[in-house]
Parts: structure tokens; sequence; C-alpha cells
């Protein structure tokens, strides 16, 4: 009885070691065998990256280019594909700037709404940029905009002023490349004498800007002020801000497009609209004079002449970039220049423009095919959209006193600085 006992347990522990011992054994073979697996995956994949990583230099970088045509976000991850495709590129980093190929014209900062303006403290340090063309969001922090407003955006680089001086400067959201110019109290004596009150809201309300690089590297900046009919220019390192010697006509409104301006002139005898080029600066050595007033900004050119109208009452004309051309558009012949939008933003409706009914006072858009209007909301029964529909914050973008203000036009008529008054709204070292 007492062996019967005890050999029972004894079994049971052969038993139980035996189990636990054969399924080490299986354990092991499953773990040998995965190692396997992923070193031969491994393998395979060192086989393919290295053929990729293998392409000759040339190509590499020949591919890299046709890479950032498109977008510069897609050229910063190509480059981050390998070590060898990164040293075969061109970094951006320091060339932002000086070099156009990397400016992101494609993305513009994105009104946030709500008086949420770029610098505000819930947004912790970071603002949003969006692409016009994919609808692709990005989130970046620019620690600038704690004593710096941003007045502009030209292809996709953002002109910012710094509040203590009045200095501008050329900010790249990307690569942080930074170009520096004079402040805007220098030009203060040139104002006309009605605007003097209220001189520096004139002065950072800025109509359109436009950047060019020379080939000696040299940025140039140049700007229309409203209610100003000269140009205003600078090169970057210069001390004052110049002004031209000649005057564009009343009605003109400039459309910045690849580092120039283009004007549409109507003429007194109200015959066909004509189209100018203002282009940038030339380099100072051609310069006799660099004082301000010479006529170191070449004067507007004729290029083109909009087509004659038989009718009796003759169309408005008006200049319209869309997909890297500049177009000649009247009302009935407008295409769409949102429409285009409408596979990156579902809410835009395709072959449709967006424009303020200014005699019902909503935003609407007009749909090409069936000449009607309606509201341009997906939320029925209400005018204007809600700040949350892509809409309103691409038509902000339009209004800079808005856009710059992260205020959402047609919600809230601000316009004003709620902070930083002291610097923003005139107060400097020289007044």
């Amino acid at each position: 009885m007492s062996s019967r006992h005890m050999n029972r347990p004894a079994a049971s522990v052969a038993c139980s070691s035996k189990r636990p011992a054969a399924l080490v054994v299986c354990s092991s073979s499953r773990r040998r065998r995965k190692i396997a697996d992923a070193a031969a995956a491994a393998a395979a994949a060192t086989r393919d990256s290295s053929s990729w990583a293998s392409l000759h230099e040339d190509l590499v970088s020949l591919i890299g280019w046709r890479v950032l045509a498109g977008d510069l976000r897609d050229y910063i991850r190509f480059r981050a594909v390998c070590p060898h495709w990164r040293s075969s590129t061109t970094c951006p980093r320091g060339r932002g700037i000086v070099d156009p190929r990397f400016h992101p014209r494609r993305w513009m900062l994105f009104p946030e709404g709500h008086g949420l303006y770029p610098g505000h403290g819930k947004l912790g340090g970071y603002v949003h940029f969006f692409n016009l063309s994919t609808g692709a969001f990005v989130r970046v922090r620019l620690p600038f905009f704690r004593d710096h407003c941003v007045l502009d955006s030209v292809d996709g680089i953002l002109l910012l002023q710094r509040d203590q001086d009045t200095a501008i400067r050329l900010l790249h959201p990307f690569t942080g490349d930074i170009a520096e110019f004079p402040p805007l109290e220098t030009l203060l004596p040139h104002v006309d004498p009605w605007l003097r009150g209220n001189k520096w809201n004139y002065l950072r309300s800025i109509c359109a800007a436009c950047i060019s690089v020379g080939a000696d590297g040299v940025v140039k900046v140049m700007m229309s002020l409203p209610g100003n009919r000269n140009f205003i220019f600078a090169t970057s390192g210069d001390q004052q801000w110049r002004i031209s010697s000649w005057r564009c006509g009343p009605s003109c409104v400039p459309l910045p497009f690849q580092g120039k301006f283009y004007m549409l002139h109507h003429p007194e005898d109200n015959s066909e609209p004509e189209v100018f080029q203002v282009d940038p600066p030339p380099p100072p050595p051609q310069q006799e004079d660099m004082n301000l007033g010479t006529p170191s900004l070449p004067p507007a050119k004729f290029i083109a002449k909009c087509p004659a109208s038989t009718e009796i009452c003759p169309p408005l004309y008006d200049l319209v970039e869309c997909n890297s051309e500049i177009l000649v558009m009247t009302l009935r012949a407008l295409s769409s220049f949102l429409g285009r939008y409408s596979e990156a933003f579902p809410t835009i409706v395709a072959d449709t423009i967006v424009l303020f009914e200014p005699i019902k006072k909503y935003l609407a858009q007009y749909h090409l095919n069936s000449d009607t209007l309606s509201a341009a909301s997906v939320t029925p029964g209400i005018a204007f959209p809600s700040p949350s529909t892509i809409i309103s914050h691409i038509f902000t973008c339009c209004f800079r006193e808005y856009w710059n203000k992260g205020q959402i036009i047609f919600h809230g008529n601000w316009k004003q600085w709620r902070v930083k008054r002291k610097w923003r709204h005139g107060l400097c070292s020289c007044t």
C-alpha cells in the first residue's frame, strides 16, 4: 500500500517532467524557425534596399528634383529614405529662401478661428499649414510668433514684422531659414499726410507682396500698400525701404506671380484693358542711384491687351492665378479656381466659384454649369459656414487682416489686434 502510493507520485512526476521538456523542444524549434525566417526577410530587404541604395547619385539627384517639383514635403520624405539618397540630394536647410525651388508654394498658414492667432498661448507655439492642392495638414512649431506678427504669405514664405522695431523678416516655415529686411518705420516720412492718424495700420495692410532671388543670391521684396500708387521695395541687407519713382494707375491691383507683379490697367477712354508687368529691381551694380525716389525699379511694361468686346455693357476683367498660369478672366467666363480643390476638400463643389454675395450678404457658391447661386455651407439653412468648414478657412486666406489674427471672415468683425497693441497698433521707437 505504501509502495503503491509512493510509485504513483513518482510516475506522475516523471510524466509531468517529460511534457514540459517536449514543449521546450517544440518551442525552441519554432523560435529557431522564426529567427531564420526573420533573418531571411531581413536579407531580402537588405538586397532590395541595397539595389535602391546603389542607384547612381546623379540619377537620385534627378529624381529628387522631380519630386521637389511636386511638393517640398515629398522631397523631404524622399531624402529620408536612406543615407545614400540623402547625401545625393541637396539639403533645403540654408537654401529655403535663396533657392526658389524650395519655396513651399502650395502651403498656406491655416487660420485657426476663435481668435487663435499665431503665437496664442493655447496653441503652445504650434501653427498649422495646409496644402491647397492635396488638402494635407502639417503641424509646425514656430517660436517666432512670441514677438512677431505675420503680415503676408508669399509662395508659402511668411512675411513677418518684428514687434519691437518693425523690421521685416522672411521665414521659411519648414526649414527655419530667415532673410532680414529694413524696418517699416523707414517708410513713415513717405506716408501721405491724410493717413498720418492711422499710419501704422496703413503700413501693415499689405495689398500684395512678391519675392524674387537674383543670380547672386540676393533676395528682393516688392510690396504694394493700400491707397499708394507707388511700389516699395528692398533687398536683403538694405537699411531702408525704397519707393518707385513712377506710379501705377488708380484702379490697378497687382497680382504677385513668380517674383513679379502683374496689373490690369483700364484706360480712361474705356478701351480694352491692358496687362502690365513689373519686374524686380536690377542688381545694385546696374543702379545709378540708391537714394529714395530714384528710378531703381523698372517701369511697368505692357505685355498684352484684352480682347475687344461687342457688348453694350463691357465685361469686368480680372487677373487670376490658376495652375501656375495667369488668366485674364471676366465674370461670365471665369473658370473655377476653387473647384479644382474638390478632390482634396469634398465640401467644395466642383465647377464653382466661392464669392461674397453683397446684396443678401452671404458666402455663396456660383455654379458654372447651372448659372445659379447657393450658400457655401454643408449645413442647410446656415448662410455663413461655421469656422469648422474648410470653405470659410480658405476664403479667409484672401483677407490678411482676418487671417493673421486667427479670425474667420464673417464670424465676428474684429480686424484689430487684441494682444500686444503697444507694438501692433503703432507705437515704436521713433514715435
